[in-house]
């Protein structure tokens, strides 16, 4: 990256793996100009079809094989606002379920190569832990606390 680009380091993914950052600043001045004709060839809309979310997401494929510091702030603005226009689309097309706590609870079990009998203390006797862990009980405000501090997560992921 160069001297003449601040990145912020926050970026987000579209559900796809476009990356979003959310905000660049470069010492250029903006020009509308050169935004204009980058809007004029790459025609943003909201997406409305599958056909214009794929036209939409191989244009900010073109802009995301040029390396960061080398997109011009113009560039950067058409990127910003396509990401959006496809993450609108992929959220109300492709929308990510919400998991129970008990699944993610075994997701973290997996990674840390935990079994029921290592959450006992947390959960409480054996049958308690194995109804959470299979879903048949639900995780108190109380268990969730302790399972958070015990994976580093917010609790709020196991209620």
């Amino acid at each position: 990256m160069t001297a003449s680009v601040k990145a912020n380091s926050k970026a987000r993914k579209t559900a796809n793996g476009a990356r979003r950052r959310t905000s660049v600043v470069k010492t250029a001045p903006f020009s509308r100009r050169k935004y204009a004709t980058l809007l004029s060839r790459a025609l943003p809309m909201v997406i409305t079809t599958e056909a214009e979310y794929k036209r939409t997401m191989s244009e900010i494929n073109r802009l995301l094989s040029k390396r960061e510091a080398d997109l011009s702030l113009e560039e950067d603005r058409l990127l910003d606002l396509l990401s959006t226009l496809a993450e609108n689309w992929e959220e109300a097309h492709y929308p990510i379920p919400e998991a129970p706590g008990y699944r993610i609870l075994k997701h973290y079990m997996q990674v840390r190569c935990l079994r029921q009998k290592d959450l006992q203390l947390i959960l409480g006797s054996r049958g308690v832990t194995s109804e959470i862990v299979n879903g048949k009980r639900s995780i108190t405000k109380e268990q969730a606390k302790q399972l958070g501090a015990l994976f580093g997560i917010s609790p709020a992921v196991f209620i």
